[in-house]
């Protein structure tokens, strides 16, 4: 093991919070560190939903174009409970992107704006603070500045979360089907005990006319286990994923929690899930990846410009992240009480939903 020279900025997770937050350090001069102890590709379980609010973002973060011009316009988004279907416009459009392309898209674009890219390396331990020492699996890094961006579970945090028998154990799992021409909309299934979300999404190298859908669900681990046993759930989910043939092997993560996002522990600073988990539904996590990992790069810049001291710049990535990003998550949490509650309510929000589009189109803007 050995000590190389010291980084402005250490990231630690390669996907699109850690990215985002390696390119933006690194175009604004700063000497960055960007690790990934997995491999790319590799499957997620995510919705691959982009909001039109993270677009522009994310091509500006992109080295090109392809990602986004080959990707899924989504319209329209369909809610099916408890016999209704709602169906509110995604206004502007969002898009699908696979995981499998984007994370190697994001991953490159860092290489490119010239941050060192170690990839299949664990961090194992941290210790001190600006610098900070990142022991990893390849040798050992100081670092001035550091960023978390590893996800609900990351072995960095000094206070994981606490579940106990209040919290409710639930699971994620999701993997891709083969469906001839499906319907350019987020369709949401939802269940005593979860939802499933199903949406079109193309992968490079494969042909788009073939038929490809997403789907992804969050499930009390008490209700079901794997996709088969989901879409039995939901009979509507149910009639159309009898045809369905699997493309890959599906991929899980347990267990969900949701607490109150938190931007900022111990001096480092907190990206994407590792800062807060939004329940999948509303569709944004992506792009609060995106837009929480290139607010973190920011707000060090005036720091690696010895403008101001680290204290202040997470301070400010605090203020900011709770500003902008924070309502988000309360927002999410209010709708998932209200999908919550006992189904004769739930059947009374669903005539409402469908009597008043305005209604719709308002929860949806709710999650922006």
């Amino acid at each position: 093991m050995h000590t190389h020279t010291t980084f402005d900025l250490a990231v630690v997770g390669g996907g699109p919070a850690g990215s985002a937050a390696a390119i933006t350090a690194a175009r604004a001069g700063a000497n960055v560190l960007l690790l990934e102890r997995g491999k790319l590709p590799r499957q997620r379980v995510c919705g691959e939903f982009v909001s039109a609010e993270s677009l522009t973002l994310l091509a500006n973060l992109l080295n090109t174009p392809e990602p986004l011009d080959q990707a899924l316009r989504i319209p329209e988004a369909r809610l099916f409970f408890d016999g209704h279907v709602v169906t509110t416009p995604v206004e502007p459009q969002a898009s699908s992107i696979a995981r499998l392309d984007l994370d190697v898209a994001l991953w490159n674009s860092a290489k490119d704006a010239g941050a060192t890219t170690k990839i299949q390396t664990a961090v194992e331990d941290i210790s001190g603070s600006a610098p900070f020492c990142v022991s990893t699996s390849a040798g050992i890094f100081k670092t001035r500045a550091l960023i978390n961006a590893t996800g609900r579970w990351s072995n960095l945090r000094t206070s994981p979360d606490a579940h106990d028998g209040n919290h409710s154990k639930w699971l994620g799992v999701k993997a891709h089907f083969s469906e001839p021409d499906p319907h350019l909309s987020v369709d949401l299934y939802f269940f005593d005990g979860g939802y499933c979300g199903v949406q079109p999404v193309t992968l490079a190298g494969t042909n788009p006319s073939e038929g490809r859908v997403n789907a992804c669900a969050m499930v009390r681990s008490n209700v079901a286990k794997s996709l088969p046993e989901v879409f039995s759930l939901h009979p509507t989910l149910k009639r159309r994923a009898e045809n369905w043939q699997p493309l890959g092997h599906p991929v899980s993560t347990s267990p969900l929690i949701f607490r109150e996002p938190n931007p900022v522990q111990d001096g480092i600073l907190l990206a994407g899930d590792s800062a807060g988990f939004v329940d999948p539904f509303v569709g944004d996590g992506i792009s609060l990846a995106l837009r929480s990992g290139a607010l973190a790069a920011q707000s060090l810049i005036p720091f690696f410009q010895n403008q101001s001291s680290l204290e202040q710049a997470s301070t400010h990535y605090a203020s900011e992240y709770r500003n902008h990003l924070l309502p988000i998550f309360r927002n999410s949490s209010r709708i998932r009480r209200l999908l919550n509650l006992p189904r004769p309510i739930r059947r009374s929000i669903g005539h409402l939903l469908e009597a008043t589009p305005a209604v719709s189109r308002m929860l949806v803007r709710w999650t922006r």
